[in-house]
């Protein structure tokens, strides 16, 4: 079992950069693929970006390519999302979630671990 803590989250007006961390406990965080969530008000849970268990695979969601970046450090126990030229649209709480598989990046009904979230608020 991994248990996942988010950070980074705030207020930025659009334009802007965030990064995002989520910080797994345990020694097996190499064994798992790690995805990227979020959730704005009044609207389903919604994949932001996957990356395998060693990195070498990664998918994003058409909205953000380009502007986000997931990545992590195995030795840190922690998955990162950088956040590059922010829009009011990105609004959203953001969660990470973990998936034990060494088969790439897991569907987006496939994860068994999530984290609280953090709030995510991009103004205008």
């Amino acid at each position: 079992q991994v248990q996942l803590v988010e950070s980074g989250g705030g207020l930025v007006q659009a334009g802007g950069s965030l990064r995002l961390s989520c910080a797994a406990s345990g020694r097996t965080f190499s064994t798992y693929a790690m995805g990227w969530f979020r959730q704005a008000p009044g609207k389903e849970r919604e994949f932001v970006a996957g990356i395998s268990w060693g990195g070498g695979t990664i998918y994003y969601v058409d909205s953000v390519k380009g502007r986000f970046t997931i990545a992590r450090d195995n030795a840190k126990n922690t998955v990162y999302l950088q956040m590059n030229s922010l829009k009011p649209e990105d609004t959203a709480v953001y969660y990470c979630a973990a998936k034990r598989t060494y088969a790439g990046v897991p569907g987006p009904y496939e994860y068994d671990y999530w984290g609280q979230g953090t709030q995510v608020t991009v103004s205008s």
